[in-house]
């Protein structure tokens, strides 16, 4: 009987995927993720903003997460999906003066930080899961300024 032995991080998610737990800082304007991201944190890193465009949704069940580190002080921190098939659906909070709770439309395919009311300041947390063909789980708690507002849209 031969054994299989398996090295570096592995997870069982409805069968292995594999990824690793080394974070990532991006401080460059844009950022094209891939499936190598799968499992991974990435750190968003630049107060002028940085675009982050998703790989195309199949329903791998990979997860990206996305952790706000430097605050946006000038554009915004965008995460969109890849084409315009692709949807975003899920909740995010967003914590300013007040709070509040933002849910998808059925197009919405971005999901926007601007620094303020619809989040971006340190410790914005977003993480996405490629749950089936042409569709993304949104899980967000977002930290901002302000009157809250929705930070999903249709944009792609």
């Amino acid at each position: 009987m031969a054994i299989t032995t398996f090295s570096g991080p592995v997870r069982s998610l409805a069968g292995f995927i594999t990824g690793t737990d080394v974070d990532s800082t991006v401080t460059s304007a844009t950022l094209a993720v891939t499936s190598d991201s799968n499992g991974q944190t990435i750190n968003l890193s630049r107060a002028a903003g940085i675009t982050v465009t998703l790989p195309a949704a199949t329903g791998s069940k990979a997860v990206y997460t996305f952790i706000v580190a430097t605050a946006v002080t000038s554009n915004s921190n965008v995460i969109q999906v890849a084409n315009s098939t692709d949807t975003m659906n899920g909740l995010a909070s967003v914590g300013g003066t007040t709070a509040a709770i933002f849910g998808t439309l059925p197009a919405s395919d971005t999901l926007t930080m601007n620094g303020s009311t619809t989040g971006g300041l340190v410790g914005s947390y977003v993480q996405v899961t490629d749950i089936a063909a042409g569709e993304y789980l949104v899980n967000a708690a977002l930290v901002g300024s302000g009157t809250p507002a929705t930070p999903f849209s249709a944009a792609v």
